[in-house]
């Protein structure tokens, strides 16, 4: 008999506890290679990836690779992605594939299998997804993600200006698009402990959010700490008494210290304190 996987939101609580609340997000975008003195290459993305993995691996929680700096190459730039991801898990850490995937029927379906099936070449602990052809529209993602023991890090509040176009606007019956995303993911997460594997991505640049609700009993991404400007201690004014399930994503505030392994490993320890104080965890 198959054991019952153990939820990722379980999962997540618990490297959070033992290895600080912080995650990096692995963007080997062009100008971070050269800045690095590599190629904007395949070559240069193997070495960057490898450097990163073996310098963090062992130390911080969660790493949220951005899969279009891997894509941009191909099948060798995928192989690169998918040796990264088996090495982070099996050093402990978790891995969100940052691929903000989201369609219909059975295309969603196939999104689903490519990061939450298993035996997948890409199987990851959590996938970014979006949910603007509808929340239903996830369907298939959040039936496989329970099965696998996985999660799914949703699109509400985003740190872009152009997403309040879409996200605050207001449904006929006077709530908010985000405001609803929401709502679905607290019905998701309801009666999980110690915290639900369904999140909400939502941006550390935004301010005040007490206008809405982000108890939804799930972890909440927070991009934009760091290179975009926002602190570990703006975090208990954005959100509130959500912060202890808030997954602070830090990229470039890291990975710009590389590529000295030991750089790179301080600033991370560095961020990671720096959110314990902030939350009080």
């Amino acid at each position: 008999m198959t054991a019952t996987p153990v939820p990722f939101g379980a999962r997540l609580r618990e490297a959070m506890d033992a290895r600080g609340p912080l995650c990096v997000g692995i963007d080997p975008h062009a100008s971070l290679l050269a800045a690095w003195g590599l190629k904007d290459d395949v070559d240069g993305l193997e070495t960057f990836t490898r450097t990163v993995v073996d310098a963090l691996a062992g130390t911080v929680a969660v790493f949220k690779p951005q899969s279009a700096f891997f894509e941009r190459f191909g099948s060798r730039g995928l192989a690169v992605l998918e040796r990264a991801v088996a090495d982070l898990r099996g050093a402990g850490a978790l891995v969100v594939m940052d691929a903000k995937r989201g369609d219909i029927g059975s295309t969603m379906a196939a999104y689903a299998e490519t990061y939450l099936r298993p035996d997948a070449p890409l199987f990851s602990d959590a996938l970014t997804v979006s949910p603007f052809l509808g929340y239903g529209s996830l369907e298939p993602a959040v039936r496989l993600a329970r099965e696998s023991g996985a999660g799914l890090f949703v699109l509400a509040l985003t740190s872009n200006p152009e997403g309040a176009e879409v996200q605050r606007a207001v449904r006929e019956d006077g709530r908010t698009v985000a405001a609803t995303v929401l709502a679905r993911l607290a019905e998701e997460n309801a009666g999980q402990a110690p915290l639900g594997s369904f999140g909400a991505v939502v941006g550390a640049t935004l301010g005040d959010l007490s206008s809405f609700d982000l108890e939804v009993n799930g972890p909440l991404l927070a991009p934009g700490i760091g290179a975009q400007g926002a602190t570990p201690a703006d975090l208990p004014a954005v959100f509130g008494a959500a912060v202890r399930n808030v997954v602070p994503n830090v990229s470039r505030g890291v990975l710009r210290h590389g590529p000295d392994a030991a750089a790179l490993r301080d600033a991370a320890l560095r961020y990671a304190d720096e959110v314990r104080a902030a939350v009080g965890s």
